[in-house]
């Protein structure tokens, strides 16, 4: 997008073009009057209805946690959408590439403020759809459709995970309200594991943990707004976010702890050691997200005042500063067409804004003092210090993963300004429109602002947050730049020494992880998706070949396996073999019996269809006179009904049907034969085993009360039907009615007429075909 930009700077959008702008300000204003009253104690919420009979509401809330995200939302979100105004001034595209990146802005507020879990994931694959039109907004390039299938690939399917675990946590607690959930907690509950696994699967995936990260860096196909947007206050925050709201429901357990700390510290170290190797400046970045990620994954994982409170003040960190360095690095691209950290240099003079904000930048990513990054890395060596994993462990992770971060920052924000360039540059470097500039430049220094005052950021966002997360079991620690001398002190200044070292050695760092194999699930996804094409070509072969008896075969073999592994698994109970209606046997039950029978064997053995419909006929009036003997005439009715009438018309429409052929057909079939048998069996032991359990009249007496109440018709079986089973009914009609239209649609294609001396090729039965047929084409009617 560095061209497109490059290519359309002198052109507007209008002034019409601020107007998402503004609209996302003026959001942001709304949530700034939050600030206060949250920050007293309060979470006002807001409900609607939305399923009352399953418990579902469209339940809204503004504690800590929803607004300190809800601000870094629509605030960020204010000033990329500014940028992006000035970065693709006079697209063709800009009110789409507005109207997508404002709808994921409203999709990713949606989450941070739902609380209810149906509502949440609802907008989280809001969020899911919109990055996927974000990243692929390009859509010529095949380079960013990969990497949206890509990001819409891993994130859908950890949403279908966390799908499945909100079943689980409605199944165990019989609630989706997220504060009923926090405050009943699941950790003593038997289904708590595999609810754990089920959504950390969707959180590990939405925020790119380790071995899900792949994703994440390839999504810098996308223009860069939405990079710096993506990467710093919505998407791949939404699995951290969720991690911190079900943290008072999920939390506390050795899962917890253990699970957290090693997927977080290992994406966090090696997402920091991938960075060093990048060239491009903005899959540097990409990394650093990563890693950031990793480390507020790391922290979440504890249950400690300073984990926690460290959690919240880098959160806010971190959307500041990479939001800053991505929006600078993309003025460093429009300024001078590459990202390319082997080329760039010099640009002090020619771009001195874009240098000031990315310095102020990367001086809080790096940690340094007076910034806010130098207050949340303190945070975090201190929560070492008293960590159930042992201060080895989370040190560890954390002085690795911080010293390689003042590696990263050094080379995007110091090499492209100080040191000269190595190459030349496409374009001769000149500094971005002011639009574009004000974003990183207000970032940068709100970086600086909330170091030297960290008051400004600790009652009101800070403090809030760790109340929400911990759920008020937590005492908050100080923000403070000055802590006295103690071993946060002596690590932050390690941190600062090793940091430099890496700097200095990063160009042959880079050469040997160069050389070094570093797996990714990336290496194999084209690969991946090629097999996946190939099974649902080889499937749709086997399953979908367009013959009917495969489809029948189909559905009757899935029935018997799922019926005898249920019996299988929870057995089929007690099963009385004396059922009978307390008569005598008649000669007329065993005469309808016969018919059945008999009937039923016809339809198997004959190879004409005229034949086959009508035995098939006599065994449906069979069963309506077992239905009659039984005092249910009405039922009785319906079935000669509906026997009668598919016997007319499919014994019409089989007179339309072309000759078939039996050549290569085994007249013995035994799977066939098997699967019938193995039906008839599991049906018939399913309704004894039925019928000897206890009637339970709790469905009949339900709408027996309700029926006409509440459906104002004395019939209930109609009422059924059209009432409480009304889109079931309109399913079914549907299906009939295109299968139907498909029937039509097939009789009326044109086949070649028949001779007049062969009548049989029309009607395909052998009883009206020449004597000169041949033996095969006289049985060619099944």
């Amino acid at each position: 997008m560095a061209g497109t930009a490059a290519g359309h700077h002198d052109a507007t959008n209008g002034a019409l073009g601020y107007l998402p702008a503004l609209a996302s300000a003026a959001i942001f204003a709304a949530f700034c009057t939050l600030i206060e009253p949250v920050a007293a104690g309060g979470a006002p919420r807001f409900a609607l209805a939305w399923v009352p009979s399953l418990g579902v509401e469209l339940s809204f809330v503004m504690d800590g946690l929803a607004l300190a995200f809800a601000l870094l939302i629509s605030g960020i979100g204010t000033l990329v959408l500014l940028y992006a105004n000035a970065y693709l001034a006079g697209h063709e595209h800009w009110w789409r590439f507005a109207g997508y990146l404002f709808a994921f802005m409203l999709a990713m507020l949606g989450i941070v403020t739902a609380d209810d879990l149906v509502s949440l994931f609802v907008f989280w694959e809001l969020t899911t759809i919109t990055s996927y039109l974000l990243i692929g907004f390009d859509h010529a390039s095949e380079k960013s459709r990969r990497s949206a299938l890509q990001a819409l690939f891993v994130t859908g399917a950890g949403a279908l995970a966390f799908l499945a675990g909100i079943i689980l946590i409605y199944a165990a607690t019989g609630t989706l309200s997220i504060a009923e959930l926090n405050a009943m907690g699941l950790q003593d509950h038997p289904l708590y594991l595999p609810i754990l696994i089920l959504v950390l699967a969707g959180a590990f995936t939405k925020s790119a943990q380790v071995p899900f990260h792949f994703w994440l860096p390839n999504a810098m196909a996308a223009p860069t707004p939405v990079s710096a947007f993506l990467h710093s206050a919505t998407m791949v925050k939404g699995g951290v976010f969720l991690l911190a709201r079900l943290h008072p429901a999920l939390s506390g357990t050795e899962a917890w702890l253990w699970t957290l700390t090693l997927f977080g510290g290992v994406t966090a170290v090696f997402a920091s050691l991938v960075a060093l190797k990048q060239t491009d400046l903005k899959q540097t970045l990409a990394y650093t997200t990563l890693m950031a990620l990793g480390t507020l994954t790391l922290l979440l994982g504890q249950s400690e005042p300073y984990a926690i409170t460290a959690f919240a003040t880098f959160l806010v960190v971190h959307s500041l500063y990479k939001a800053a360095l991505f929006l600078a690095i993309g003025c460093v691209d429009h300024g001078t067409g590459t990202r390319d950290a082997r080329v760039l240099g010099g640009l002090l003079r020619p771009m001195p804004v874009t240098a000031l904000a990315a310095g102020l930048a990367a001086l809080s990513m790096a940690g340094l003092p007076p910034f806010l990054g130098f207050i949340a890395k303190e945070l975090m060596y201190a929560a070492s210090e008293y960590a159930a994993v042992g201060i080895w462990v989370l040190g560890g992770f954390l002085f690795a993963a911080n010293a390689l971060m003042f590696a990263a920052a050094g080379i995007v924000a110091f090499r492209p300004f100080w040191r000269p360039a190595r190459g030349e540059m496409p374009v001769k470097p000149h500094e971005a429109p002011w639009d574009m500039l004000a974003g990183p430049v207000i970032l940068a220094l709100l970086g600086g602002v909330f170091g030297w005052w960290a008051v400004l950021v600790e009652g009101n966002l800070v403090h809030p947050v760790v109340d929400a997360v911990s759920g008020g079991a937590l005492e908050p620690r100080g923000l403070y730049l000055w802590a006295g001398v103690n071993l946060p002190l002596y690590l932050s200044l390690a941190t600062f020494g090793a940091g430099l070292v890496l700097y200095l050695l990063h160009v042959r760092l880079r050469a040997g992880l160069e050389r070094a194999t570093l797996m990714s699930f990336d290496d194999g996804w084209d690969g991946f998706l090629d097999g996946l094409r190939g099974l649902a070509a080889w499937q749709t072969r086997v399953l979908q070949g367009g013959r009917l008896k495969t489809y029948m075969s189909i559905v009757f073999w899935t029935l018997l396996a799922t019926l005898g592994a249920t019996m299988a698994v929870r057995g089929i109970g007690p099963i009385d073999l004396s059922l009978t209606d307390g008569g005598e046997r008649e000669p007329k039950h065993y005469a309808v019996v016969g018919l059945i029978v008999i009937g039923t064997l016809i339809t198997a053995a004959t190879t004409s269809r005229i034949a086959s419909v009508a035995a098939l006929g006599a065994v449906g009036i069979g069963v309506a006179i077992v239905f009659i003997m039984y005092g249910a005439p009405d039922v009785a009715i319906t079935q000669l009904l509906v026997e009668t009438l598919i016997v007319v018309l499919v014994a019409v429409v089989m007179l339309r049907l072309p000759y078939l052929t039996l050549e290569g057909v085994s007249e013995w079939r035994p799977l066939d034969a098997l699967l019938a048998v193995g039906v008839g069996v599991a049906v018939t032991v399913v309704l004894l085993a039925v019928l000897s359990a206890p009637l339970d009249p709790r469905l009949t007496t339900y709408f027996e009360v309700t029926s006409w109440p509440e459906a104002f018709g004395r019939n209930i079986v109609n009422v059924i039907l059209v009432d409480f089973r009304a889109l079931d009914t309109f399913g079914e009609i549907a299906v009939v009615a295109v299968a139907a239209f498909g029937a039509y649609a097939l009789l009326r294609t044109h086949t070649p007429r028949a001779s007049k001396r062969d009548p049989g090729a029309v009607s395909g039965d052998p009883a009206v075909a020449p004597a000169e047929r041949s033996e095969t084409e006289r049985r060619a009617a099944e």
